[in-house]
């Protein structure tokens, strides 16, 4: 048999979990001298009432300890595993888990780096529980794919106020400030290294989508992979941008709107919003 791993930055819920047998090893996010694992003892509704209240969370990777126990595990019950995680350049997470790994005899763990987040990292995860589910392929077949596969998922958001950003440090609270004033609307995607970065904006809400959709129409979309909106804590600007693809030519129900959790919450702030698709194999 073959176990699926990820982390909560795939932002599952605790039903897709059990419904797509995921085992998830959950960030750590801590107010003040408060830590809770994410979506597991700190719930979504939870997480954007303090985080909105004004409060500061912080986030971290799960622990080698962690992974060490879901790997285990799966040996003793003589299953192979393939776990994906969040990129290696936005946390430590894929660290803890080669270190566990590091703490067995030559482990039949598969690690595959996500070189994204969110949902681009969600519809890796769902890849790879399809490919289990057909049969046919073992742990490292499947992990091949997923390397190549990667390399085609897109990643495009909108975030609707620069506040959230200042407030972990990303960007000065100076440029947060100059941007809320002009209402300045950053787009953000994933770098083929595994980073975000600025690949656009626009002054005001509307600019902000129509820049986006240009950007997503540069690329050679396949129709036949899931394209799907992103949202924080608000559905309504994914739906709003879902309905705005669609009139422009790229297909984008607004019901597959998949929530942006606590790990990029933290960042993102409440009402960001975004899509994820995927590129035609070159």
């Amino acid at each position: 048999m073959i176990r699926i791993v990820t982390d909560s930055a795939a932002d599952f819920s605790l039903e897709e979990l059990s419904a797509l047998n995921i085992a998830c090893c959950p960030m750590q996010i801590t107010f003040g001298e408060e830590a809770f694992a994410d979506g597991v003892e700190l719930t979504a509704d939870a997480f954007w009432a303090r985080l909105m209240s004004g409060e500061n969370p912080k986030t971290s990777q799960p622990s080698p300890e962690v992974f060490l126990s879901v790997f285990e595990e799966a040996v003793r019950a003589g299953d192979e595993v393939v776990c994906v995680l969040v990129s290696s350049a936005l946390s430590g997470t894929l660290q803890s888990a080669t270190i566990a790994c590091s703490m067995m005899d030559n482990p039949p763990v598969y690690i595959v780096d996500s070189l994204s987040v969110a949902t681009a990292e969600q519809l890796l995860v769902r890849r790879a529980c399809r490919l289990r589910d057909e049969g046919g392929l073992s742990a490292g077949d499947i992990a091949r794919d997923l390397n190549a596969y990667k390399s085609r998922i897109r990643l495009y958001a909108a975030v609707d106020t620069l506040e959230y950003l200042a407030r972990g440090g990303r960007i000065p609270k100076a440029a947060a400030s100059l941007g809320s004033l002009v209402k300045l609307k950053p787009i953000l995607t994933i770098s083929e290294e595994g980073l975000v970065e600025m690949a656009g904006k626009g002054l005001g809400a509307h600019r902000a989508m129509q820049a986006m959709i240009s950007l997503i129409k540069a690329h050679d979309i396949d129709e036949s992979e899931p394209c799907l909106p992103l949202y924080a804590y608000s559905r309504e600007n994914a739906e709003l941008f879902a309905g705005k693809l669609n009139q422009a030519g790229v297909s984008c129900s607004a019901d597959q709107a998949v929530a942006i959790g606590s790990t990029i919450g933290t960042h993102a702030g409440p009402n960001a919003y975004g899509v994820v698709f995927v590129e035609k194999a070159r």
